[in-house]
């Protein structure tokens, strides 16, 4: 029998997926969060899910917030069961549903006002985001704040009027401030080297244009801690609402599917109190930036890796591409001998063991993660999870054939075309630009790397461009196993 998702049926919902020991009317809201998401779901709602499943810190309960049309779909969506929702946790050995509810709400655009009403609620303590790696109006290149982003520009020429994530969070504090009202935290669960850092040059950078004063009161007054976080996440479609409703029998309309491990590393930064989230497994850290340098290289920087040679192999899931003995070979000769040598110890951590559970995670089959998901963004991504390890190596004057090798293969899969002819979806805010000088790389493959905004100097670095250019070539006369064959033989560019 199927029940539809709701408080009115988690009775009946009992009997085949664990439902939440505390009741909705006990929460109250202690946190907004913008971007309510399924990693979101997954990761921060699931540890505060644990903590109120203890009878703990029920008046931290999430408010969701968000601005983009996607956000009103998941309202629509979430509204009508309740703002609960499935987690199924899929490891290699299991699989285990639960229906959390730890949200009270969601707020979203066009009701700004609604919004920024939330923030100056002195309710909230903890204003937290996933608006994922690229929505932060970072130039890449030069890891600063860029004011001529036109979402800033509109949000500076008229700050009482926001429409992006970070006008908002500055009408919020700009009505505490005037309210008397302590500043909330400012929590960054984004895949960011420095999230907390990040988050908040973009605030004060936004801040500056139109009230230079109050820029300076936000850096004297509000706390933007620095986080690792950590759970694989696929995207929700059909397989994953049938999964749901025929193994477990809830007719939920956006379930999130997603492994069973997950990680957060926090600093302990919150002036104004925040939940015992320690009590379930969050680790509370002074310096964040040894964890959070570990995961970006070697898991994002890994996920990086595979995409771009799966998708021109035609493989559609993450596990089959595990499953492919050239690009496993590949992904640990190029994690083993160019990446994990150039990442700073971290506590009580053994690098060669956290990349061992990587590899198990990626080898993961059941919770379907795509490659597609994993191929999208790429020039938000690549700057953030390949091309740091990339300069640090040319830096020390290490040779970079698999990081060069990354690249290039990001760059042919710009063509447009697998390597057996199908065409390939883009998805990335800069797809045409890629697209076509990736097209015009065929001539001269200084073309691709010439796009200074996702390269930088590492697109100009001599040895650099030597290795990609061969790269290149030799996707291009063998093609993706070819190349990949001769990476591992040593032979790539010899």
């Amino acid at each position: 029998m199927t029940h539809t998702l709701s408080l009115a049926n988690l009775a009946d919902i009992a009997s085949t997926a664990a439902v939440p020991a505390y009741r909705r009317e006990q929460l109250k809201a202690g946190i907004l969060h913008f971007g309510v998401g399924n990693f979101h779901r997954a990761h921060q709602a699931i540890y505060l899910h644990e903590l109120f499943n203890k009878g703990k810190d029920l008046d931290w309960a999430i408010v969701g917030a968000g601005i983009m049309p996607s956000d009103r779909l998941m309202k629509e969506k979430l509204e009508s069961q309740d703002y609960l929702t499935t987690v199924v946790e899929q490891d290699n050995n299991r699989s285990a549903a639960t229906v959390t509810g730890p949200m009270t709400g969601i707020l979203t655009a066009p009701d700004f006002d609604q919004i920024i009403a939330a923030l100056a609620d002195p309710a909230i303590r903890i204003v937290s985001m996933t608006i994922t790696e690229g929505g932060y109006y970072i130039d890449p290149a030069t890891g600063k704040f860029d004011p001529t982003h036109p979402a800033m520009v509109a949000d500076a020429g008229d700050p009482s009027h926001p429409k992006s994530v970070f006008g908002l969070i500055i009408a919020g504090l700009k009505a505490r401030r005037a309210a008397g009202i302590p500043s909330f935290t400012v929590m960054c669960c984004d895949n960011i080297p420095g999230n907390g850092e990040v988050t908040e040059a973009t605030i004060t950078g936004l801040a500056k244009l139109s009230d230079p004063d109050f820029a300076h009161w936000i850096e004297e007054n509000v706390s933007f801690p620095n986080a690792m976080v950590d759970r694989i996440t696929p995207a929700t479609g059909e397989r994953e609402i049938g999964i749901a409703r025929d193994t477990y029998g809830i007719d939920d309309k956006w379930p999130v599917f997603c492994e069973e491990f997950k990680q957060w590393v926090l600093e302990d930064k919150f002036p104004l109190g925040r939940p015992a989230l320690e009590e379930v497994g969050v680790t509370f850290v002074p310096d964040v930036a040894p964890y959070e340098l570990m995961k970006l290289r070697i898991l994002n920087g890994g996920h990086a890796a595979i995409a771009y040679p799966a998708a021109l192999m035609d493989i559609h899931f993450v596990h089959e591409s595990m499953e492919n003995p050239l690009i496993r070979a590949y992904l640990a000769k190029l994690e083993n001998e160019e990446i994990i040598p150039i990442v700073p110890p971290v506590p009580n951590t053994s690098l060669a063991d956290y990349f061992t559970l990587i590899e198990s995670r990626f080898s993961n089959p059941k919770i379907g993660d795509t490659i597609p998901r994993l191929a999208q963004d790429g020039s938000n991504r690549q700057p953030k999870f390949i091309l740091p390890s990339t300069a640090d190596r040319l830096a020390k004057g290490l040779d970079v054939t698999g990081l060069a090798l990354v690249s290039a293969l990001w760059c042919r899969y710009f063509e447009g075309v697998t390597d057996s002819g199908k065409d390939i979806t883009f998805n990335d805010p800069s797809a045409d630009r890629l697209h076509a000088t990736a097209l015009a790389s065929k001539s001269d493959p200084l073309v691709f790397l010439a796009q200074g905004d996702i390269f930088g100097k590492v697109g100009e670095n001599p040895q650099f461009i030597k290795r990609f250019a061969e790269a290149l070539a030799s996707l291009r006369a063998v093609g993706t196993a070819g190349t990949l064959q001769r990476y591992l033989d040593g032979t790539l560019g010899g």
